[in-house]
């Protein structure tokens, strides 16, 4: 009997607490990467704070330039061209700083770790796979850390600064003044980060749904119109009100929401073309 044979064969045994079990060993192994990251996150403070989380608030931030130049090249650099944004950012508790240090440090170990986590989860779940379920996933991993890391890039780079130039410009009264408190700054860069990050993991949750029958390509398609007023609510909520900002943001997710609606069709073309294959084996053996 092989390995894999007696891993499958010793799963299906597992009582309920013996799963739980199971489960808690593999939360605590992701847990323990999280912090061992999360500590060499927080001895790394100076670029984690200097240079990550404090270039969306220059000028100089890449993201700006970029814009700048577009700008300028389309006839309208006031929308996007400045030296200095007008803003401060400031601590106004004892430990503001030192408690916005501790969480930045969880949150760079959360998304670094993301990969070995998903790994973990995968450990726990494909025991109880089928051997084909098992092979069509086998760059499950890759694929969706891939797309976590693009998304937090695309939150990091884009969703941020855009959210930091409308937001530290905005101004009911010239003499109301904007100084953001340090967690809320790091809080808006984290939550536009992470919420880009598991944005952009949409296929493989799609792919998912589909396999176990929740979702199909036709569910999606007759859907697409309310999910298009879906990407374009959230691109407004989470971007500056100019058409711009929305469309970069939208773009994306719009193109996403299409790959998905392609992936559910080739999960659902598989799975009929496997009950083809099956019924043929089942007729073959009556003779």
């Amino acid at each position: 009997m092989s390995r894999r044979k007696k891993i499958v064969d010793a799963a299906k045994e597992m009582s309920f607490l013996d799963h739980l079990e199971e489960l808690r060993w593999h939360l605590i192994r992701a847990t323990i990467a999280v912090v061992i990251i999360g500590v060499a996150a927080f001895i790394a403070k100076s670029f984690i704070f200097d240079t990550l989380l404090m270039g969306p608030a220059s000028a100089d931030f890449p993201t700006y330039q970029l814009l700048c130049r577009a700008a300028t090249y389309l006839g309208f650099e006031d929308s996007f061209c400045f030296n200095e944004l007008p803003f401060r950012i400031q601590s106004r508790t004892p430990a503001g700083q030192f408690s916005a240090h501790i969480w930045t440090s969880i949150t760079a170990g959360f998304i670094i770790a993301f990969p070995y986590i998903l790994w973990e989860f995968w450990k726990f779940v494909s025991p109880g796979l089928k051997s084909n379920e098992r092979r069509t996933s086998r760059g499950f991993i890759f694929i969706a850390s891939f797309l976590f890391f693009i998304g937090v890039l695309f939150g990091y780079y884009v969703v941020t600064p855009l959210s930091i130039n409308f937001l530290g410009s905005y101004q009911v009264s010239e003499k109301v003044f904007n100084d953001f408190d340090l967690s809320s700054y790091i809080g808006l860069i984290r939550a536009s980060v992470l919420a880009s990050g598991l944005i952009f993991e949409l296929p493989i949750i799609i792919y998912f749904l589909t396999k176990i029958g929740i979702v199909t390509p036709d569910i999606l398609r007759k859907y697409r119109k309310f999910a298009l007023v879906g990407v374009l609510i959230l691109s407004a909520v989470i971007t500056p009100p100019d058409i711009a900002s929305q469309v970069i943001v939208a773009v994306p997710v719009i193109i996403l929401y299409e790959i998905s609606i392609f992936i559910s069709k080739a999960v659902v073309r598989n799975q009929k073309r496997a009950e083809r294959k099956r019924q043929k084996e089942m007729q073959r053996s009556k003779y």
